[in-house]
């Protein structure tokens, strides 16, 4: 038996798991899939750790807790997950359910799909010089603070990745260097300013030359310009250069696009295929806010026109959640990232 579903959400980020809990309000069966092995998309991937500040009711909230508290608020519905595989193609019902084959060869029976996929499959760009210490020093992602306890820590890079890094393990480590190749910054002032005013060590117009070590990291090679080259003592490295966002098999399915990266909404989240919605950072409309606290209310919006789309003679608004006592289900182990 093919396995079937009313909603197939493609994306487990925050606005991906904001909608399955939605989709479970609506009565609807429900599953999501990511390319990634944990849920909570980017958020998990770069920065588990950063204080998130704009989230609606919460003054502040790390980003390793709003994806647990949102799988806890999804799971009251038993959405079914399905990590490490990519959505790759679509065959559109025209009145059946789309039937959407998966990157290990599974079969997906959905009735419509939600695309909540950020910015796609994202890829980091490379360290030019050290690529065989990748896993021995070398990171592009911080997803735990633990490792760098008391390390020599070099984080290379000017944007905000980069900075909201050196803030995080500084009171940990034994010391933070941050090396960027232009004089100029492109992180948001205040963090900026909060770094230079810490004890993180700034090395500009510099980048690394070569990295150095036996089993695992001992030193990286600075080339500054104007000036000698420079040694660093460091057990670890962080590359945070940005990364490429890629659609991916998304391309192949028809989906009008704007800017080559960004799939085309109206107001209701529909996409220019049957059934097809949007919501989040992947979505483009005049006006459109990229924020996870937009993309929630996109989704949920999404949901309920799919709610409509699936049975006609549906309400488009469910009523106020108030109206209908909910019981929250504990966090699946291994769900979030550790």
């Amino acid at each position: 038996m093919p396995e079937q579903y009313d909603v197939l959400i493609v994306g487990g980020g925050p606005v991906g798991l904001f909608g399955a809990y939605y989709a479970g309000v609506r009565g609807l069966k429900v599953a999501v899939i990511d390319s990634l092995s944990q849920l909570g998309g980017q958020v998990t991937a770069m920065y588990p750790e950063k204080q998130i500040y704009d989230i609606a009711g919460f003054p502040h909230v790390s980003g390793r807790e709003l994806v647990a508290n949102l799988v806890a608020q999804a799971g009251q519905y038993e959405p079914a997950y399905m990590l490490g595989e990519e959505a790759q193609d679509i065959a559109l019902g025209d009145g059946a359910p789309h039937v959407i084959t998966t990157s290990s060869g599974r079969q997906i029976h959905a009735g419509s799909v939600i695309v909540t996929g950020g910015i796609g499959t994202f890829t980091p760009r490379p360290l030019p010089a050290g690529e065989d210490f990748l896993g021995r020093g070398l990171e592009y992602f911080v997803p735990s603070i633990a490792p760098y306890a008391g390390q020599d820590v070099v984080i290379v890079g000017g944007g905000d990745s980069a900075i909201d890094w050196c803030l995080m393990l500084a009171p940990v480590a034994a010391s933070v260097t941050l090396v960027h190749r232009r004089e100029q910054f492109r992180a948001h002032a205040a963090s900026l300013e909060q770094v230079r005013s810490s004890d993180t060590r700034i090395i500009i117009n510099a980048q690394v030359a070569s990295l150095h070590g036996e089993a695992t990291l001992q030193r990286a090679v600075l080339d500054v310009k104007g000036e000698d080259p420079q040694e660093l003592d460091c057990q670890q490295v962080v590359a945070a250069l940005g990364f490429t966002a890629n659609l991916g098999p998304l391309r192949e399915w028809g989906l009008e696009l704007h800017d080559n990266r960004h799939l085309v909404v109206d107001s209701a989240m529909r996409t220019n295929l049957p059934g097809v919605f949007a919501a989040g950072d992947i979505t483009d409309y005049e006006g459109k806010v990229r924020l996870i606290a937009v993309g929630f209310g996109e989704v949920a919006t999404a949901v309920n026109n799919a709610a409509v789309y699936l049975d006609p003679d549906a309400q488009l608004f469910p009523g106020h959640s108030t109206d209908t006592p909910h019981e929250v289900a504990p966090v699946p182990a291994g769900a979030v990232a550790g």
